[in-house]
């Protein structure tokens, strides 16, 4: 089983080892926030493993976007905003911003895909190290 901090919500193994979040998200989740996860204090997000694989593509009108960042961002977009979604593919992190979070932090994630959007699904992926140096 997973721990982290005592008191913690963040899920860390005892390994080191590269740990992650995973979360599904599909065109019905136009508008909405979305709770991906929580990282550990100390944890070093891993920008080039992190982002969007759009497994099937959205096909709003015109905007179809997703952004994702911390929990105390209003914009849930400090690590990534307006990734792309209207194309089959791995799409990562855009921001250029510290990488390393010194509490425990929530991440979300908030899609913007136009009325008419019929279709369109994903995997978040947050990858990170966590603090456990030997």
């Amino acid at each position: 089983m997973a721990t982290g901090t005592p008191g913690s919500t963040a899920r860390q193994l005892p390994y080191q080892c590269v740990h992650y979040l995973r979360k599904r998200f599909t065109f019905a989740d136009n508008g909405k926030t979305i709770d991906i996860g929580t990282l550990p204090a100390g944890a070093l997000l891993l920008k080039p493993l992190s982002g969007a694989m759009v497994n099937q593509v959205f096909n709003g009108a015109t905007t179809n976007t997703l952004d994702i960042g911390p929990s105390t961002d209003a914009g849930t977009d400090l690590w990534a905003t307006v990734l792309p979604l209207g194309a089959i593919a791995f799409v990562p992190l855009d921001e250029v911003v510290t990488l390393l979070v010194a509490t425990d932090t929530k991440v979300q994630a908030k899609v913007v895909s136009t009325t008419g959007a019929t279709t369109g699904s994903g995997i978040i992926v947050i990858a990170y190290i966590p603090d456990n140096d030997q």
